[in-house]
């Protein structure tokens, strides 16, 4: 048999970025190269407590089908969560997801005809890009610098991009750069996404794990249009196994959006979302992202202090106020994916991802990601320290 995939399938490729890190599953490899939070702060005794009741409750209800919208105590938990945080919502305005990068793929399957213009920052998250590529987009990049997107290039992008359709961004430690959207800044890409009428996509996973500096308020804070879709994630401030997030928007798009969530998986994981809510309602979350601060912020300062020391002097770094990334920025011409390919995994044995397909318009090859939270605070040294001698001693593919 040949199929005939439809022409959106020529847009879902295998990531060469995936097949390297594919190299990195071995327990010899240092891995900077996932977003993963560390495990070993995963409260496991406490989940495992919240799930053995759940599971025992009489009527089996955790185990049972649930709306399709999600459990309503986790969505009035999310609501009190939302609006602690300065964005007033209720129950009513939230969709439980299957993890945030749900929301990404319904907003673009709601949103985009082929053809039709997804403006991002440049560089941007390369699993957005996943998954808005099936909806066959174009795609305009608006460039960065420390305080987040230009919205002074945003404004000139858009007065000559009619088929604009939304705007996406990760306002607080953006994926992958580490940068933080300014307060004007925000105020600004509101006020054009009103007068060009775009929906802005807001994604938010690393929202509550800020080091320093004060909380910004959200896009959809500042929004007086409905025209803000809000993502969240229990993945970064919980545990990602639990496959669990959320989006809040004004009802005419949170209906389109629950609509496609009964016809991608009719909903999220009952257990997943009793057992969640049960934790929520028993210890909360606060101590659990003190606890992620304080550990994130330390292999923060270990890696950046380490890539200052052992790396060569021209390559630059940044330095988030939260998260989980920093990006790194090579010399021109060094090529961060062959490097990799050839010199870190083979020789230092250590792993990142290489910056080139972030970029969703013009690939530029000299940057990577790395990732502080996965591992240790000694496994940062050591492979930073390995990774910059081979730095050092070989000049890099060009």
């Amino acid at each position: 048999m040949t199929p005939r995939f439809a022409a959106r399938m020529e847009r879902v490729q295998p990531n060469a970025i995936g097949e390297l890190l594919a190299l990195g599953a071995d327990p010899s490899i240092i891995s900077f190269g996932g977003g993963y939070p560390d495990p070993s702060l995963f409260p496991a005794a406490k989940l495992e407590q919240v799930f053995a009741e759940v599971i025992r409750a009489p009527g089996g209800l955790a185990m049972q089908y649930a709306p399709s919208d999600g459990l309503p105590r986790l969505r009035e938990q999310v609501a009190d969560m939302m609006t602690e945080d300065g964005t007033p919502c209720t129950a009513g305005d939230v969709l439980i997801l299957q993890g945030s990068q749900q929301g990404l793929d319904f907003a673009a399957r709601m949103l985009i005809d082929p053809g039709d213009v997804i403006v991002t920052e440049d560089p941007t998250f390369l699993g957005a890009r996943i998954a808005f590529d099936p909806a066959q987009p174009a795609y305009a990049a608006i460039p960065m610098d420390a305080e987040g997107l230009r919205v002074d290039l945003l404004e000139e992008v858009l007065r000559v991009t009619p088929r604009a359709r939304m705007i996406y961004t990760i306002p607080e430690f953006q994926n992958p750069t580490g940068a933080t959207l300014s307060l004007p800044r925000r105020k600004r890409l509101i006020d054009l996404a009103n007068r060009h009428d775009l929906v802005v996509l807001e994604d938010t996973p690393y929202r509550q794990i800020r080091f320093s500096g004060a909380p910004l308020p959200t896009l959809k804070s500042l929004d007086t249009e409905g025209r803000v879709i809000h993502l969240g994630s229990f993945s970064k401030v919980l545990v990602p196994g639990l496959r669990l997030g959320w989006a809040v928007a004004a009802p005419p798009i949170l209906d389109k959006l629950k609509l496609l969530k009964v016809a991608a998986d009719t909903q999220s994981s009952t257990l997943n979302m009793a057992a969640t809510s049960l934790f929520l309602d028993r210890y909360g979350l606060a101590d659990h992202i003190a606890t992620l601060r304080a550990a994130y912020r330390r292999k923060k300062e270990v890696m950046l202090d380490a890539i200052r020391r052992h790396f060569p002097q021209e390559v630059a770094v940044t330095d988030p106020e939260g998260g989980l990334f920093t990006w790194v920025s090579f010399a021109e011409g060094f090529d961060a994916t062959a490097f990799m390919r050839d010199v870190a995994l083979p020789v230092a044995r250590v792993a990142y991802v290489p910056g080139g397909s972030f970029f969703p318009v013009t690939e530029r090859a000299n940057h990577a990601r790395f990732n502080y939270s996965a591992q240790s605070e000694a496994r940062i040294e050591q492979g930073i320290a390995a990774l910059g001698a081979a730095l050092r001693t070989r000049a890099g593919p060009r």
